[in-house]
C-alpha cells in the first residue's frame, strides 16, 4: 500500500469517526483525533508499553486497552462500501439507554426549576428565565478527547465560548425583557451577565473534567467511551446548570443591595480572563480551529433558545400555565436529544456514501416531508423508530415526575393526551427539518455535526416551549 493510499484511507476514517458521534456539538471536536489514528497496522496487545515513554500528546490510554470499532480498523474496512445492516432491534437498543439517561436528567431538572421559580431572584428578575434554554445549551458540549494537549485546549476553548455566550445571553435577555417592560433596571442587567457568565464558566469547567474522567475510567474498565460520555454529558448537564444558576442568582441578589459593585466587579474579572483562555486555546492546532469557525451556529442558535426563554417568561404570571416550568426541561430535552440522534445518523450515511459537497442520487430532487419517514432506508427507518420512542419516552417521564413529587392526584387522561401530541407535532417537525438542514449543510460543504445540531437544539426549545404552552392553554379551555 503507498503512502498516497494510507493517507486517504486515514481521511475517510476521519470523516466517519466525526459521523459516528450522536452528541449536540462533538462531532468537529473528534476531527482532531482522527489525525492521532495510525496510519500502520493494528499495534499488537501483547506488546508491553510499560518501557515506553509518553509526551504530554500522548493517549492517556492506548486503544488496545479496550475494545472499540473505531480503534480496530473495522471503519476503513467498511468505507466507501455499502453501510452495515442494522436491525430495528439493534437500533432501539443502542438508543434506548442513552435516550432514558438523558431524560431522567431533563426531569430532575425540570422539578428543580419548578421549586426555585418561587425563589426571591426568580421572583423579582423575571428575565432570568429567558436565560435557562440557552444556558442548558452552552453547557452540553461533552469533552470527548484523549490527549492531554487537546484536553486542556479544548477545556479552554469551551471556557472562551461558555464566557462569550453567557454574556451575549444576558444581554439578550435583558433586551427582550426591556422590550416588553418598557423599563431597564441598569443593575438587574448587571446581576443576569454576572449569573449568566458564572454559571456557563463553572458548568462548563465542570462538565469537561467530569468528561475526562468519564472517558480514563471507561477506557480502564474497556468500554467504548463513546457510548458513555454523550448519555452522561446530557444527564448531568441540565441539572448541573440549573442548579448552579439558581444558587449563583441567588447569593448575587442577596449581595446587590449592601454591595451593589460585585455584580460589576465579578464580570470585569471573568471577561478580563477570557484573552488567557483564547491564549490556551489558540496554541493547539485543533481548538484553535475551532475558536474561528464555531461561533456563527453556537450565537444563532443562543438567540433562537432565547425566543424559547421569553415564551417561559410569559407563562410565570399566569396561573393557567402554571405546569409548563416543570415540564419544559423534559419536552426540549428529550425533542434535542432524538433529533441529535438523527442529524449524526444522517451524517454518517452521507459520509458512507459521497463527499463533502455532494448528495447521494436518492437526496436530490423536490424534497417532501414524507420522504424522512416512508423510506425503507436506513434514515428512514431511524426516524420511525426516533419518533416512536419519543410518546413512550414521555409517558415514562411523565410518571416518573408523579411518582418523585408524590402529588396524591395522577396526571389527567386530558393532560397526558394534549401534552403528547405537544410532544409528537415537536419531534415530528424536528426530524423533518434535520433531513433538510443536513443535506443543505453537506451540499454547501459544512460539517453537519458541527453547525446542525446547536440550530437543532435550539430549535427543540424554541418548538418544545410553545407547543407546550400551547398544550395547557387547551387544557384550560377544556377543563
Amino acid at each position: 500500500m503507498t503512502m498516497a493510499s494510507l493517507t486517504e484511507e486515514k481521511q475517510k476514517e476521519c470523516q466517519l469517526t466525526s459521523a459516528h458521534l450522536s452528541s449536540r456539538e462533538n462531532g468537529s471536536l473528534c476531527q482532531s483525533l482522527c489525525q492521532f489514528m495510525p496510519e500502520t497496522r493494528r499495534p499488537d496487545r501483547t506488546s508491553s508499553f510499560s518501557s515506553k515513554e509518553f509526551s504530554e500528546s500522548d493517549p492517556l490510554f492506548h486503544n488496545e486497552f479496550y475494545g472499540t470499532a473505531l480503534a480496530s480498523g473495522t471503519i476503513s474496512e467498511i468505507h466507501g462500501q455499502e453501510m452495515p445492516s442494522e436491525s430495528v432491534r439493534a437500533l432501539v437498543i443502542q438508543i434506548l439507554f442513552p435516550f432514558l439517561l438523558a431524560g431522567f436528567g431533563t426531569v430532575l431538572a425540570g422539578m428543580l426549576l419548578d421549586v426555585v421559580q418561587h425563589w426571591d431572584v426568580f421572583r423579582n428578575v423575571t428575565e432570568i428565565f429567558i436565560l435557562v434554554p440557552p444556558l442548558l445549551d452552552t453547557c452540553e458540549t461533552p469533552l470527548n478527547h484523549e490527549k492531554w494537549n487537546l484536553i486542556i485546549g479544548n477545556l479552554a476553548l469551551k471556557q472562551v465560548q461558555a464566557t462569550v455566550l453567557g454574556f451575549l445571553a444576558a444581554l439578550v435577555a435583558s433586551a427582550l425583557g426591556w422590550i416588553l417592560e418598557e423599563e431597564l433596571i441598569v443593575n438587574h442587567v448587571a446581576l443576569l451577565c454576572c449569573c449568566s457568565i458564572v454559571t456557563a464558566f463553572t458548568a462548563s469547567l465542570l462538565q469537561g473534567i467530569v468528561m475526562v474522567g468519564v472517558i480514563v475510567g471507561s477506557k480502564k474498565v474497556g468500554v467504548n467511551p463513546d457510548n458513555i460520555a454523550t448519555p452522561t454529558a446530557a444527564s448531568l448537564g441540565d441539572i448541573i446548570t440549573l442548579g448552579l444558576l439558581a444558587v449563583i442568582s441567588q447569593g448575587f441578589f442577596y449581595c446587590m443591595e449592601p454591595y451593589p459593585y460585585i455584580t460589576y466587579l465579578v464580570c470585569v474579572v471573568f471577561l478580563c480572563l477570557t484573552p488567557m483562555w483564547v491564549i490556551l486555546s489558540f496554541r493547539h492546532s485543533d481548538s484553535q480551529k475551532l475558536l474561528f469557525s464555531s461561533w456563527e451556529p453556537v450565537i444563532t442558535a443562543m438567540m433562537i433558545s432565547s425566543l424559547g426563554g421569553l415564551i417561559l417568561d410569559r407563562t410565570i404570571t399566569d396561573p393557567k400555565l402554571e405546569g409548563v416550568v416543570l415540564y419544559s426541561p423534559v419536552i426540549n430535552g428529550v425533542g434535542g436529544n432524538l433529533v441529535s440522534i438523527q442529524a449524526s445518523r444522517v451524517a454518517t450515511y452521507l459520509h458512507f456514501h459521497c463527499p463533502l459537497g455532494e448528495l447521494p442520487d436518492d437526496a436530490k430532487g423536490c424534497y417532501s416531508p414524507c420522504r424522512n419517514f416512508c423510506t425503507t432506508g436506513p434514515n428512514g427507518r431511524s426516524a420511525q423508530v426516533l419518533l416512536t420512542l419519543a410518546i413512550p419516552g414521555h409517558l415514562v417521564f411523565i410518571y416518573t415526575i408523579y411518582l418523585i413529587q408524590g402529588s396524591p392526584d395522577p396526571p389527567t387522561a386530558v393532560f397526558i393526551f394534549f401534552y403528547l401530541a405537544a410532544a409528537f407535532t415537536q419531534v415530528f417537525l424536528l426530524l423533518g427539518i434535520v433531513d433538510v438542514m443536513v443535506h443543505c449543510l453537506w451540499m454547501w460543504g459544512r460539517d453537519p455535526d458541527s453547525f446542525s445540531i446547536p440550530y437543532l437544539t435550539a430549535l427543540a426549545d424554541l418548538l418544545g416551549t410553545g407547543f407546550l404552552t400551547l398544550c395547557f392553554l387547551l387544557m384550560s379551555l377544556v377543563t
